[in-house]
């Protein structure tokens, strides 16, 4: 198997691990009709600590679950596959701190869902585009942008919908943080492409004493050059218009 290869193969094993592990939760939850209150953030009290770990893998009914599933296994998938050198942190962090900022700052109301940590994941391939400024982190900015830019309407309080818009606000927010953190952990394919970019400004900035074709052209065919380039000069320097 080619590295490649590999390195898709395994960038899509964490992504499905937590795909797989929120429709058992869920397929559980509705078939033995359980109650996973225990699991889900409760801000400020300490009911809801347990929540900052187990509350994204909670969801109310299937159109809830479908919303998430998708957009989560996307979005991990493209930061283990693209920024395989910082993924594992950022991920960690981006989930752990949204879980932390939630418990202190939402309604105090349950929460449950991974939309939180989605929206910090897909905030997060976004920013690191916007930081980096090369070509493949601007490539896949646009992508999230044409994917999930209807995510916005999350972010919008809506008193009438049981939404919990603060933890689509705050994932975003901590996913734009860890971006900039890590602006400078560059992958080996964005070294070696600002290395080639730096080499050939060198190359272009350098001046030589002979010219760079000297051993391309015969003796002849440079002194035509230069007769050509004199009775230019001539024409140039002498004649009025």
């Amino acid at each position: 198997m080619s590295d490649v290869n590999l390195k898709f193969k395994n960038s899509l094993t964490l992504p499905t691990v937590l795909v797989v592990i929120i429709w058992i939760v869920h397929l559980l939850k509705y078939f033995l009709g359980l109650d996973l209150r225990f699991l889900a953030m409760h801000p400020l009290h300490s009911d809801g600590l347990l929540g900052i770990f187990t509350s994204p893998f909670v969801h109310g009914d299937f159109y809830h679950l479908f919303n998430n599933s998708f957009p989560l296994f996307v979005s991990t998938g493209i930061i283990l596959y693209f920024f395989p050198k910082i993924a594992k942190k950022s991920l960690l962090l981006i989930y752990v701190l949204t879980g932390i900022v939630i418990w202190l700052f939402a309604r105090q109301v349950y929460h449950i869902g991974a939309s939180g940590i989605v929206y910090g994941f897909v905030s997060f391939i976004f920013w690191t585009g916007v930081f980096r400024r090369n070509m493949k982190s601007v490539v896949l900015s646009l992508i999230i942008i044409i994917l999930y830019s209807g995510m916005l309407v999350g972010l919008v309080p809506n008193p009438e919908e049981n939404i919990s818009w603060e933890s689509h606000l705050i994932g975003l927010i901590i996913g734009a943080i860890i971006a900039f953190t890590y602006r400078d952990e560059l992958e080996p394919d964005e070294l070696a492409a600002l290395e080639y970019k730096w080499s050939e400004e060198e190359e272009s900035q350098k001046s030589y004493f002979l010219p760079r074709d000297i051993f391309e052209k015969t003796k002849q065919e440079r002194l035509k050059e230069e007769e050509n380039a004199q009775n230019q000069g001539w024409n140039t320097d002498h004649t009025l218009w």
